[in-house]
């Protein structure tokens, strides 16, 4: 399990006092009680009896009463735990602890509408929506959330604006596996810095376009290069729309088209493949979403692992891309843009995007230097076997699944990340293609696009803390957990993070907000449904994957999605016209993993049966709505 800091924000941890009564004893107990109840909320507090072992322990057991309501204790393995204390009279409660029929301690305890719970996520769910820009809306949320733990005081609402930051902020940074996940996407995107600068990248795209003297294998050298550079959206977006541009003009195929190729495998690879600057974060949310879940006792790299199988949307995404290239048809404005590039050789719309030129060098190869493949390669393949064999030497088990599973995966990135970093540091300086500072700048250039996206996690964590501090999830346990059924959850939850996601135009934000809700949700119905038994979470990992793989499709829309800008940028296409002629395909492989995939695999079909379905249907949607355009062949190529 992952430990935090605790605050005095978060609980009052009381050492009683015994008011008169000669026990000598009842002096060191200790009761735990939130800042806050929420009305109409079962409890369980505990007492803790630091000395167990003394002749009167038995004689101490203390009893709880809360306004006008006696609770008796059980014993537990550190004193006593008072089960279901409910407080529905607010706005304060009185709480009182009794030994032998005499108060030990009293406090009055502020009591908040249950409802008010789920208030901070939602309306940074709802301001994201309404001002389309997610890190003003955590932040409101954060306030929010802080100002309830304060009991909705008006003195609460100041004091909460400043406790939401030196507080939950400052303890999401200083927990140690959020600074361990911090660091392994700053190496790994400054690694992607580093091997852009000297030339590596632009190595293994020369290497993959030879050969490529048509329009149809011009498009499928550019979709293999956008999967061979899998680990990071924003640099796969930036270096393959840069530098296949010239490649796809001369082939005759639209700046539209170069835009969707880049787009569709950025993204959608990025969310799925096994080491990608992702990854941390993902896993990230996950583990602190399921750490107060009892009885789970897998770790959150392995149900990530589990989640990618129905992960359905990324894969149809990347599937219709090939479709569309192999088949050589199209659909909707696209149609229209690529007959226009094979008639007229006018490859770019009318209009030019310039939104984030200044994006467009900070991953350029500098001059001079030769484009050698094996200088991206070699750092790349480290970061991958480091990770196999990180999670090996620090898993334990019989089999690999078992070994995965218990594998300690944040010190794997850890390894993995800075052996991938030094790997490129060292190649590069060995053949004097960087000089040391023109190194230092590559890899600051490279870890600065992650910069945002570090706000948006730290924010996230905050926000996950202050829900759980809430009990934001106890309170939409008891509201919902018998009346969805189980297997409408994982549709539900895709849907509602494709419209946070396409409405921010973040992913990330998207997945911040609410994994930390929805996973706690799914995991109480799984249970109250009986669900668990053999092991078998597909629920969950059908959940986990509508969150990440619904992010990424609400955000593949989305006109203000970072990564579709950049796809506008790198490919030098107008940003609107990109957009509307992508959304066409984006809704069709959306769709299909929707109600061909999550949907019937949520009613109990096996994953492999969901992903043929979607596939199918992905397939004979494209043959139904699309119309062949023909390939083009520059005149001399063989």
């Amino acid at each position: 399990m992952r430990h935090h800091a605790v605050s005095w924000a978060k609980r009052f941890l009381i050492t009683l006092t015994f008011l008169g009564v000669a026990t000598a004893n009842a002096s060191d107990l200790e009761l735990e009680l939130p800042q806050v109840f929420l009305s109409g909320i079962a409890y369980d507090l505990t007492v803790v009896d630091p000395d167990l072992n003394t002749t009167d322990h038995g004689q101490l057991t203390p009893l709880l009463r809360v306004d006008d309501v006696l609770y008796t204790p059980s014993e537990s393995a550190t004193g006593w735990a008072f089960s279901g204390v409910v407080m529905d009279k607010g706005p304060v409660s009185r709480i009182a602890l009794e030994v032998r029929g005499e108060p030990i301690y009293v406090a009055e305890v502020p009591i908040i509408p249950a409802w008010v719970s789920v208030l901070p996520p939602l309306v940074a769910i709802g301001m994201a929506l309404l001002i389309r820009s997610v890190l003003p809306a955590l932040m409101l949320g954060l306030w929010l959330g802080a100002w309830a733990l304060e009991g909705l005081s008006l003195k609460g609402l100041f004091v909460g604006l400043f406790t939401s930051f030196e507080i939950y902020v400052a303890n999401a940074v200083a927990d140690a596996d959020h600074a361990t996940i911090m660091l392994f996407t700053f190496m790994i995107a400054g690694m992607v810095g580093v091997i852009s600068r000297n030339g590596g990248m632009r190595g293994i795209v020369e290497w993959i376009i030879t050969g490529a003297n048509s329009a149809k294998r011009g498009q499928l050298a550019v979709w293999s290069l956008g999967l061979l550079i899998f680990f990071d959206d924003y640099s796969n977006t930036l270096v393959v729309g840069n530098t296949s541009r010239s490649i796809t003009d001369r082939l005759r195929i639209s700046r539209e088209k170069l835009a969707y190729l880049v787009d569709s495998t950025a993204a959608p690879l990025a969310t799925v493949a096994l080491v990608t600057t992702w990854i941390g974060y993902q896993v990230s949310l996950i583990g602190d979403a399921i750490e107060p879940l009892e009885g789970l006792e897998m770790s959150a790299y392995s149900i990530f692992l589990n989640s990618i199988l129905f992960s359905f949307y990324p894969f149809m995404a990347i599937l219709l891309v090939f479709l569309v290239i192999t088949t050589g048809r199209e659909f909707g404005p696209m149609l229209s843009a690529e007959r226009r590039a094979r008639s007229t050789g006018v490859t770019a719309p009318p209009v030019k995007s310039t939104v984030g030129q200044d994006d467009e060098a900070a991953l350029a190869m500098k001059q001079g230097v030769p484009p050698r493949a094996i200088n991206a390669l070699l750092p790349v393949a480290v970061m991958i076997v480091g990770i196999l064999v990180g999670l090996y030497l620090t898993g334990e088990g019989d089999t690999l699944s078992e070994i995965v599973g218990s594998a300690n995966s944040y010190r794997a990135l850890m390894w993995a990340s800075l052996a991938s970093a030094l790997t490129a540091i060292l190649m590069t300086a060995a053949q004097r293609l960087l000089s040391l500072d023109e190194i230092v700048d590559a890899w600051v250039s490279g870890a600065r696009f992650t910069f945002i996206a570090m706000i948006i996690l730290v924010l996230a964590w905050s926000m996950s803390e202050i829900s759980r501090e809430l009990h934001t999830a106890d309170f939409l346990i008891a509201s919902l957990g018998e009346t969805i059924p189980a297997s409408a959850l994982p549709a539900a939850i895709f849907v509602l993070a494709a419209f946070t996601a396409f409405s921010t135009g973040s992913s990330w934000g998207a997945m911040g907000i609410l994994l930390p809700l929805v996973l706690p949700l799914c995991w109480a119905i799984m249970g109250s449904q009986g669900l668990m038994s053999g092991g078998d979470y597909a629920v969950l990992y059908a959940s986990v994957s509508g969150v990440l793989a619904g992010a990424v499709w609400g955000d593949h829309c989305s006109p203000i999605s970072d990564t579709t800008v950049m796809s506008s940028l790198s490919a030098g296409c107008d940003h609107i016209e990109h957009v509307r002629t992508q959304l066409p395909y984006a809704v069709l492989a959306g769709a299909a993993a929707l109600l061909f995939g999550t949907i019937p695999t949520s009613l109990g079909l096996p994953w492999w049966v969901g992903m043929l379905l979607a596939a199918t249907v992905t397939a004979l949607g494209l043959r139904l709505l699309g119309q062949p355009v023909e390939d083009y062949r520059p005149a001399g190529d063989a």
